[in-house]
This record gives structure tokens, sequence and C-alpha cells, in this order.
């Protein structure tokens, strides 16, 4: 199959940087989200499935000749992205619930055949989690060809860890041209593998690789994240033998094959913790359907602790937030399951219109203050200090033309808007489009004057 042969709501031509960015978003590289804040939130918001969760999870068909069918997949510019590096690997696709599904699509993909190796660059450019396919190929194939990955601007986040843990699993790995070579003829070989720091990638792409190995492998310090957990809930189902889910070991004892199955992806908990703060800078009472208090754990604890009131309920949970109840709190991201990295711009949005002072800590991933001058220029009140910022609440934040930074960034600016006087344009929204599903009709139906702007053709 060819990225030309897939539904078209997966299709993604691979011309020029500008068209590309175009038809990942489906909506256009240059559209702005304008945003007329001071307008509380009420009604109800429902949770897309985890993107973090899908995108292994459909890397995970290259382990199997089988169709593995995943549904609650969401409507975004990375599925579209990985749909099409892995057409060009020679999985197939069908599709259900294309257009604007509340519950998300099912996508079946089929891997009967690979008949290419070679993710190139003008796929794996866009987006750092088209590396995922690194260990199912060369774990089915004995061979892979993966270019130097892309994505956002946070940081170099190298992929030492996935190259070191394949090659103790037996595989040969160089670097070539800006491509990671690895093969393994013979298989891969069940080891020990003690990462010195967690990482979510490195833990899910030998988590798969180890699958098809022979023997036992140790996944030592190994991410615990829930979308890490979904990942291998799923790989179960397709008959891997894995154990130490959700702890920091995983142990995974190889296969000869794997089949297909059917898995439903876990709930996005970064979108559910962005569309909680939503609430708290705008005001409101708003019941996020889908989500749960359990999946966001200590950024529901820090929520409350910064004034909000979540209760759960019989479809989710339930946020409200009044007028002048916001209060200042120290936060400091930290692997899972701590405070997530993927909400501290939120976060930072948040605690600018809250009383008092916050303190807000980066251990994460370098680079990742880029939204501060355009907070900024909302009138937010932010000093930096090496990897911590300081924030002094103000009683309200102003409208102006900001530009996104990267996935995160640009949904803070988006929050900061509902809170501002005025008018608020956001630029360079195809940042917004990797991670978030419809997220201006998910607000507009909760009273948010949020729409977007379609730039000329």
């Amino acid at each position: 199959m060819t990225p030309h042969d897939l539904p078209e709501d997966l299709r993604l031509a691979t011309r020029s940087p500008a068209q590309a960015v175009q038809d990942a978003t489906g909506r256009g590289g240059m559209d702005q989200i304008r945003i007329c804040g001071g307008r509380p939130l009420r009604g109800e918001i429902r949770i897309s499935g985890a993107k973090n969760a899908a995108l292994p999870l459909m890397a995970a068909s290259l382990l199997t000749d089988e169709t593995l069918t995943l549904t609650g997949v969401p409507h975004l510019a990375d599925i579209t992205t990985l749909a099409n590096l892995l057409a060009q690997h020679g999985v197939g696709f069908s599709m259900n619930g294309e257009g604007a599904v509340s519950d998300g699509r099912e996508i079946a993909l089929t891997a009967a055949i690979i008949d290419n190796t070679t993710a190139p660059y003008d796929l794996v450019r866009k987006m750092r989690a088209s590396a995922l396919v690194l260990g199912p190929l060369v774990a089915r194939c004995g061979e892979a060809r993966v270019s130097l990955p892309g994505g956002c601007a946070i940081g170099t986040r190298p992929l030492d860890l996935h190259i070191k843990g394949l090659q103790q699993l037996g595989a040969e790995v160089g670097l070539d041209n800006g491509y990671i070579e690895a093969r393994a003829p013979l298989g891969l070989t069940g080891a020990e593998i003690a990462f010195p720091f967690v990482s979510v990638g490195a833990t899910e792409n030998l988590m798969m690789a180890a699958c098809l190995a022979k023997g036992e492998t140790r996944l030592v310090n190994a991410a615990r994240e829930p979308e890490v957990a979904d990942l291998a809930k799923c790989l179960i189902a397709m008959g891997a033998d894995i154990s130490g889910i959700g702890t920091d070991t995983i142990v995974v004892r190889g296969a000869d094959r794997l089949h297909g199955a059917h898995h439903h992806i876990v709930a996005d908990r970064i979108e559910t913790g962005t569309y909680a703060m939503a609430v708290g800078v705008a005001g409101g009472n708003v019941e996020l359907v889908g989500a749960s208090l359990e999946l966001i754990g200590v950024v529901a604890d820090t929520l409350r602790a910064a004034g909000l009131v979540l209760e759960a309920t019989d479809r989710g949970f339930r946020v409200a937030c009044e007028p002048g109840q916001l209060t200042g709190i120290d936060v400091m991201t930290e692997p899972y399951p701590g405070f997530p990295t993927d909400l501290q711009a939120q976060m930072m949005a948040l605690v600018s219109v809250a009383n008092g002072a916050s303190m807000i800590t980066e251990t994460i991933f370098e680079n990742r203050f880029m939204h501060v001058p355009e907070l900024a220029r909302m009138g937010a009140n932010i000093n930096l200090h090496g990897a911590s910022a300081m924030i002094r609440g103000v009683p309200q934040l102003t409208g102006a033309p900001v530009m996104a930074t990267d996935l995160r960034a640009s949904v803070s600016l988006v929050l900061a808007g509902l809170a501002a006087s005025g008018e608020t344009t956001v630029g360079r929204v195809y940042h917004l489009d990797r991670g978030y599903e419809r997220l201006e009709e998910k607000l507009s139906a909760c009273g948010a004057e949020v729409e977007r702007i379609k730039a000329a053709r």
C-alpha cells in the first residue's frame, strides 16, 4: 500500500514542507485560532483517545501479519503522518468513523507483507514518534532503516536509549547519512536492559521488539505511563507474554509470532488535564466525559490545590471553578506518576491568573519555556530562572496576537485567551492540530467564543 491508497482522511502528500503541513492538518498550516475571552465554560466535553497511546499501538501492527483493529482513534495530524509512514511499509488500512465522530475512528491495520523496511526522512521528520517503527521492523524483518526524526522543538531528545537497547538485544546498529540502520538477520535475543533514565519512547520501542525476541527481556527503570500500559495490554491481546505492567520493571517473554486483536485506546490524560485547566482559567462547570480522575492522578491533586473542584461522575468527572478561586501553587514536572511535562505550559497559563505567586520547574525537557514570551505579550508576569519560572498572578490578561512554538505551548495560549479581555489570535495552529481533536468545536460547545480563521488558499 502507498500513501495514496489510504482512506482520504488518512492521506498525506509528501511534496513541499508547506504542502505537507497543510495536508497533515487537513485544514491548512497557516490557519489561526481567534478567541474572545471572558466567557465561562458550561456543558460537557468528550475526551478523545490518547494520541500518545494511539501512535505506538499503530506501530505495533508491524509485529503481526494479521489485522490489528484499534477503536477510539483520534482525528489528528500525527495519526495521519504515522498512517502514511506505515502505508509505505506495506500496511493496509480500512477505517470506520470518518468525519466528526465524537468517539473517534476505528482503524484496521494489516501488515500481511512488509515490502519496505526504510522509514524515509520526508515522513519521519514530521514527528518523533515515527521512530517507534524501528523496534517492530527489526524484530519482524531482521532489518530497518529509519531516518532520525523531527517533531516539536523542545530539546534534543536523542534516540540513544533505543539504539543501545536494540544492540543489547543483539542487533547491529549504526548511523548513516541521518538514518539509523539496524540489522538482526538471525533475530533478536532477550536481555536485561537497564535505562539510565526513564524514556517512554525507548520503553515502548524495546517492549515491542522484545515480543518477537528469543527468550526473556527485562526492561529496568521502564516508563510507567498509562500509554505504555495500554500498549502492553494490546500486545498481550496479540499473544505477547508481558508482566510488570505499570511498574518500573517490565518482563517480556518472546514469542515466535503475534496475532491480530481488537483494542480500544485509553482516554487522553493530557487532553483531559488541558480542558480541566481551561475551566480553571475561564471559570464555569464542565463534565469531562470518558475521562477519569484516576487517569490524571497527581494532576487532579494539583488542580484541587490550585482551587478547582473535581468530582467523579458516572461518565467521567466534573470540574468547576468560580471567579477569584484560583490560588498560586508550585509545580515540578517529573516522569509518571509525577506531574507531566506535557501539561506544564497549560499550568503556567492557569497560574498566570491565580491569586499569589507560583513556581513551575521543568525537569524533563530543555527549551520548554518557549511559550513564556508569548504569555508575557498578554500581560502575564513571568520571570525565568534556569529551569524554573516564577509566575505572579495578575487580575486580568489582555488579548493579543501570539504565535505557537510547539504543541503544548500552542494550547496554553488558547487557554490564556479564554481568560483574557479582548481578542487573542494564535498563529501556527498546525501545532495544535497535531495533538488536539476539534479543539475549537469542543470549547465553543461549552460557551467559549473560539473560531478557526482559515488561511487564504
